[in-house]
Parts: C-alpha cells; structure tokens; sequence
C-alpha cells in the first residue's frame, strides 16, 4: 500500500511545478533555455578539447619513444661496433663489456618498440576519438546557432504577444467603461429638447388655428350682419313700393327725390 505522505508529497510538488510553470515569465525560461543551450555546447566543446588534447599527448608521446628508439638503435650499434673492435684486437674483457652493453641496449630498444607499438595503437584510436568529437562540436555548434535565432524568435514573438495582450486589454476596459449615471447623456438631452420643441410647434399649431377660426368666424359674422341688414332695406322698399301704389299720385318731383333718397338709404 502506497504512503499517503509520500502521495500527498509528490502530488503537492507536482501541483508546484504545475502552477510555476503556468506563472512563469516566458522571457525568463527562454533566457534559462540560452543557459542551458550554451552550457550544454560549452561540455561538448571541452569535451572534445579533451579528446583532441589526449590525441595530441599520444603524438608527443610517441614521438619521444620514436627519438628514444632511434637513440638505442644507434647507441647498440655503436656497442656492438666497440666490442668487435676490442675482439679484433685481442681485448676480450673489453669485448665481453661492449657487448653487455649493447644487449642493455637491445633490451631497452625492445621495451621502447614495444610501447611504441601499443602507443600507435591508442593514437589511432584516439585520432578516429578526436575527428567525431570534432564532428559533434560542430554540429553542436551549428545547432546552438539554430537556437540563438529561435530564441531572438521567441523573444520577438514574446513581445509581440505583450503588445497584443496590453492592447486586449485596453479594449476591454474601454469596452467595460459606462456612462455616469448622475450626468445626462447626450441622447436624453436631445430627447428632452425635441420633446419641447415638438411641444412647442404643437401649440404654435393650436394657437394659429384658433387665431384663424375666429377671424373667419368674424368675418362670417360680418356677412351675415350685412345680409341682415341688406335683407332689412330690400323689405322697406317692398313696404315704401306697395305704400305708393296704393295713393297713385306721386308726383314727377317726388318721385325722383323719393328715388335720390331710396338710392341712398340703399347705398
């Protein structure tokens, strides 16, 4: 059976991890992923440096043993040179010295083969050691310089979405912004202000239409007083023409001044 604990742990470091990465600064993990990128360049370059180094420490080394052979060979030879000399003349102790000496020699230039032999070996092995490190620092090389220029990307992209997020924001704050509730707008003063004038018109309207319709009523009332009146005067002169059919005696005199005074009461 699992350790609570242990579970509880583990799932709070997760969450901890979890919550730190979704907080994160992307600037900040892409400088992290440089760090990395370089630190990781920088191994594989000492790295190789240490291959080639060894490498180059086989060369030297086999290069002394070379010198070192060349030395004894030529050291047992002169031995062995001595000792035939000393031989031919007679001197065998001087002989059997040199010829001592020149089977030291033999012994020492054996031992040097040897190790010069073994030395080529791990050359060879290194020199084939040296070329693929040398492979895999310029490849890392190269491969570091891909990063450097997805990271500028990164970086650029990281800005760019910044300003988009800056300018996201300014919209939704410009969006949330309301109208003061203690200050007309603009829509309700103009409403008020049609509303009375339309109000206004509405009266000027009634007022022009009473104005007119007492005018034509006096007006109307002015032509049915004339018409009275002229109604009156046609009823006199038919009541002042019968009068004077009955008397028949109207004189020339009378009759035109009768006329003259009818003409002006008519008028």
């Amino acid at each position: 059976m699992a350790n609570p604990f242990s579970k509880g742990w583990k799932y709070l470091m997760q969450s901890l991890d979890t919550t730190i990465e979704e907080n994160a600064d992307p600037k900040v993990q892409i400088q992290q992923a440089t760090e990395a990128a370089k630190k990781q360049h920088r191994e594989v370059t000492e790295s190789a440096a240490r291959i080639i180094g060894n490498r180059n420490q086989l060369e030297m080394t086999l290069n002394r043993l070379v010198k070192d052979q060349e030395k004894l060979q030529d050291n047992a030879r002169a031995a062995l040179q001595q000792a035939d000399k000393a031989a031919a003349g007679g001197d065998t102790t001087a002989a059997t010295e040199y010829t001592n000496t020149a089977e030291i020699f033999a012994t020492q230039l054996v031992t040097v083969e040897q190790e010069i032999e073994d030395t080529k070996k791990m050359h060879a092995q290194a020199t084939q050691a040296a070329e693929q490190a040398q492979q895999q620092q310029r490849q890392s090389e190269v491969r570091l310089k891909e990063q450097m220029g997805q990271i500028d990307q990164l970086r650029a992209q990281v800005d760019q979405a910044k300003m988009q997020e800056s300018s996201n924001q300014a919209l939704e704050s410009m969006q949330g912004i309301q109208a003061d509730d203690s200050v007309p707008t603009l829509d309700s003063v103009r409403a008020k202000i049609e509303a009375r004038y339309a109000t206004a018109l509405g009266a000027q309207e009634l007022t022009e239409n009473s104005v007119r319709g007492r005018m034509a009523e006096i007006e109307s009332s002015g032509r049915d007083m004339a018409a009275s009146s002229r109604l009156e005067q046609i009823r006199a002169e038919l009541a002042g023409g019968s009068t004077a059919a009955g008397t028949g005696e109207i004189t020339a005199g009378e009759s035109a001044g009768d006329t003259d005074q009818e003409d002006t009461q008519g008028r």
